[in-house]
């Protein structure tokens, strides 16, 4: 794929459409790697030490992919809880800040549940607030309705937008689904690596 610019403002929600399916983490990594990527208060993170490029993936961007990629072993809650923690937050913290994601998610019923007894929708809304709990400038998202059936991909899409607008974050999101992306502040498409004129 050839290089292309794009700005994502805080509050807005933008998607990346057909005919190429960018995969956002891949993107992130690589392009941190090579220097081309500015999602650290406008420094070229590739310029960055190994250590530093992670803490940034890690408390700057919040990943969400088209499998949900839960810990079978953990419950809701503690799913959620782990990044935090591995960022340092006390587990009294971490627990508080997911409950309260896990609420604003619709999941308040569903925090002590292991994702073996969670429904796919469920799921990945779960996978949506542990992208979230470390409060990310950014959520970069790869079909995250990708896998589920079409009434439960609006659920989802709907509590992810509401939620990016109501923290005030910026999002990009990969989708094939055009009534999806219609709902979106703003359409990107990209066709053989070249960004597509709105």
């Amino acid at each position: 794929m050839r290089s292309f610019a794009l700005q994502v403002t805080h509050q807005s929600a933008v998607t990346l459409t057909k005919t190429v399916r960018p995969a956002p983490r891949r993107l992130a990594s690589r392009s941190a790697e090579k220097g081309t990527c500015c999602c650290a208060e406008g420094r070229a993170a590739g310029a960055l030490p190994d250590d530093a490029r992670t803490a940034i993936r890690r408390r700057t961007i919040g990943f969400v992919y088209q499998f949900h990629h839960l810990l079978p072993e953990f419950t809701a809650e503690e799913n959620v809880a782990l990044p935090q923690m591995a960022d340092g937050r006390p587990r009294g913290e971490a627990s508080a800040r997911a409950r309260e994601l896990l609420s604003r998610l619709g999941l308040g019923e569903r925090l002590h549940h292991r994702p073996g007894r969670l429904s796919g929708g469920e799921q990945q809304r779960v996978a949506i607030a542990r992208a979230l709990a470390n409060a990310p400038s950014v959520l970069l998202a790869d079909e995250p309705t990708g896998n589920l059936d079409l009434g439960t991909a609006a659920i989802v899409f709907d509590a992810l937008l509401e939620t990016v607008r109501g923290l005030g974050m910026a999002a990009l999101i990969a989708t094939h689904n055009p009534d999806l992306a219609r709902r979106m502040d703003r359409v990107v498409t990209l066709r053989d690596g070249r960004v597509v004129p709105a």
